[in-house]
C-alpha cells in the first residue's frame, strides 16, 4: 500500500509499467491499475503526497477483476510480433479479445507472457539511449587502508557507476558498502557526471534492496528519499541475472584491471589519499579510446549521454533514516536512548522515525505529527508542551511564583499561608502538591471562605492543606478568632531603679 504514490511518480515520469513494477516490487498489474485510476481521477502525485494513505487510498479506490480460463496462447508467435516497431502487449491482446482467441483479462496475459519469456531464458543485446540508465555496483576486489597511528587495517570497497549509452565510468573508495556510504557514493557520482540519468540500476545490494526478490524487489527507504529528491527511478537486478547489468559488470572489471591492478604496490593510510590516486588512472580510463566504438568514453559521454542528462538539483540531499517505533504511555518515542515527545494521543499507535543529522521527524499515515531538533544527550527528554495532555502540561507549568500569584489574588492570610509553607519545604517542589490540594479548597468552598480559614489558622499557628480544610469543613473559618491579650503598659514611677541606675 506504502507503494502507489511511487507508481504514480514514476509513471509522471515517464516510466513504463514494467519498469515501475520492477522499481516499486509489485506486479505490472497493480501498476496498470493504479495508474489508470490516477488517470481517471485526474489525481497527480503532488496531491497525492500532500494526502494521507488512508484519503489517497479512498479517492483511488479498489476493486478486482474475476480470473477467467485462458485457451493455449502462441506465445512464441506474439514475442515475434512485439519485435515490430509501434506494436504492444496491450494492442495484441485487444486483438486476441476481437478474434476470440482468448477471454483473458490483460493483466493475466501479461503475466502469463512474462511467465512464458522467462522460461525461455532468452538473450536480448541491450540498446541504450543517452542519459537513460546508469549502473551501480561494488568492485569484488578491496584496498587495504592502514591507520596511521593505531595500525588498524580497513578494507576499501570501491564503488563503480557507468552509464549505459556511453560508458563513461565513475569509480571513488569507500570504508564500508553502509547505506550512508551506498547514498554518498551515488551523490558523488551525479556529481562528476554534472546531471541526473532517467534511472538508477543497482545490484540487489542490501543497502540499496531491502528484499533481493526475484519478481518483487523492495527498495530501501532512505534510498527511495534518494531518487525523490533526483527524481530518478530505481529499478534493481534481478537477482542472479548479471546480464541486467553486464554494462556495470564490464566497467568493474575495467577498475579492477586499469585501476586497482596498478594500484597493488602502494599503500595508503587515509581513504583521501586512495582516492586521490584513484582519480588519475579514472581519467586515463575514460579517456582511453574504445575499438568497439573508435572513440573514448568522455567523448561519447559528451555527444550522447551529457545532453540527454537532466540537471541536478538546487538543494543538496540531506541524507537520513527511517525506522519504525511504537508510542510509549508517556507520549515518547526512543531512539539512541534519547526520548522525543508526540502527540499524546498517539499513545499505543506505531509511527514512523525520519532521522537526519540534525533533525528527528515522526510521521503517522504519511503525515509528520513531530519535529525535534536531533539530541545525542542519553537518556534525557525532548517534550514539547502542545504534545503533553492538559493535566500534564497543568502540572508542568507549576512554579513558585505561580502559586504565590495566585495566593495573592486570594488575599493576605492565603498568601502568608503559601509562604509558610514554602518556607516549611526543603524543596519549592515538594510543596506542590500541598498547594494543588489548596487550590482544591478554593474552588469548592471559594475564595472568601479559604481566606477566612487562612486568617485563623494563621492566628493559630496552624499550617498545611489538612488543618484548613478541617477549618472549612467544621465550618470554624466563620466563628470569631480568639480575643487577643492587651499589649502590657510599661511602669513609670520613682521606685524603679531603671537600666542606668548600676552603671
Amino acid at each position: 500500500m506504502m507503494k502507489f504514490r511511487e507508481i504514480i511518480r514514476l509513471h509522471e515520469m515517464g516510466r513504463n509499467q514494467s519498469e515501475i513494477a520492477q522499481s516499486c516490487g509489485v506486479a505490472r498489474s497493480t501498476v496498470q491499475d493504479y495508474t489508470r485510476r490516477a488517470t481517471a481521477k485526474g489525481v497527480s502525485y503532488a496531491q497525492l503526497e500532500a494526502m494521507s494513505d488512508s484519503e489517497a487510498q479512498a479517492l483511488l479506490g479498489k476493486q478486482q477483476g474475476a480470473s477467467i480460463p485462458a485457451k493455449t496462447i502462441a506465445f512464441k508467435d506474439i514475442h515475434r510480433e512485439l519485435s515490430h516497431k509501434g506494436v504492444t502487449l496491450a494492442l495484441l491482446w485487444q486483438e486476441g479479445l476481437d478474434r476470440g482467441d482468448w477471454t483473458l483479462s490483460y493483466g493475466q496475459f501479461c503475466r502469463r507472457y512474462n511467465q512464458w519469456k522467462g522460461a525461455q531464458n532468452l538473450s536480448m543485446r541491450q540498446v541504450y539511449e543517452g542519459g537513460d540508465k546508469l549502473f551501480v555496483d561494488y568492485c569484488g576486489l578491496t584496498v587495504p587502508v592502514s591507520h596511521p597511528e593505531t595500525g588498524v587495517v580497513t578494507a576499501a570497497q570501491i564503488f563503480v557507476a557507468c552509464l549505459g549509452a556511453s560508458n563513461y565510468t565513475f569509480a571513488e573508495a569507500t570504508e564500508s558498502q553502509t547505506l550512508a556510504n551506498w547514498i554518498g557514493s551515488h551523490q558523488r557520482a551525479l556529481s562528476f557526471l554534472g546531471g541526473v540519468p532517467a534511472c538508477i540500476i543497482p545490484d540487489n545490494l542490501k543497502s540499496g534492496v531491502t528484499d533481493a526478490c526475484h519478481y518483487e524487489p523492495g527498495v530501501n527507504r532512505s534510498y527511495q528519499d534518494f531518487a525523490t529528491h533526483y527524481g530518478v527511478a530505481v529499478l534493481p537486478a534481478r537477482p542472479i541475472r548479471p546480464r541486467d547489468k553486464a554494462k556495470v559488470e564490464k566497467a568493474v572489471q575495467e577498475v579492477e584491471r586499469q585501476i586497482l591492478a596498478r594500484l597493488r604496490h602502494q599503500s595508503f593510510h587515509s581513504f583521501s589519499r586512495l582516492n586521490d590516486a584513484i582519480r588519475p588512472l579514472l581519467k586515463q580510463l575514460n579517456e582511453r579510446t574504445m575499438s568497439a566504438y573508435g572513440l573514448s568514453r568522455r567523448t561519447l559521454f559528451e555527444r550522447v549521454d551529457q545532453p540527454a542528462l537532466k540537471p541536478l538539483p538546487s538543494q543538496a540531499f540531506v541524507f537520513a533514516t527511517w525506522k519504525q517505533a511504537k508510542v510509549n504511555l508517556d507520549y515518547h518515542i526512543e531512539y539512541k536512548r534519547h526520548y522525543y515527545s508526540v502527540p499524546h494521543w498517539y499513545v499505543r499507535r506505531t509511527v514512523t522515525i525520519k532521522i537526519s543529522a540534525q533533525l528527528v521527524e515522526v510521521f503517522y499515515d504519511h503525515q509528520r505529527i513531530a519535529l525535534h531538533p536531533r539530541s545525542t544527550v542519553p537518556y534525557r527528554h525532548s517534550t514539547l508542551p502542545e504534545h503533553m495532555p492538559p493535566e500534564h502540561w497543568a502540572y508542568k507549568s507549576q512554579s513558585k511564583a505561580r502559586f504565590l500569584a495566585w495566593a495573592q489574588q486570594i488575599g493576605p492570610h492565603t498568601q502568608k499561608q503559601v509562604e509558610t509553607i514554602f518556607g516549611n519545604k526543603a524543596y519549592e517542589e515538594q510543596a506542590f502538591r500541598t498547594l494543588k490540594g489548596i487550590q482544591g479548597l478554593a474552588t469548592r468552598y471559594g475564595s472568601a471562605r479559604l481566606e477566612a480559614a487562612c486568617r485563623g489558622a494563621n492566628a493559630l499557628g496552624m499550617v498545611g492543606y489538612g488543618r484548613l480544610k478541617s477549618f472549612l469543613k467544621t465550618n470554624r473559618d466563620q466563628l470569631p478568632l480568639p480575643a487577643e491579650d492587651p499589649p502590657a503598659v510599661p511602669l513609670d514611677h520613682d521606685n524603679l531603679r531603671g537600666q542606668t541606675y548600676y552603671h
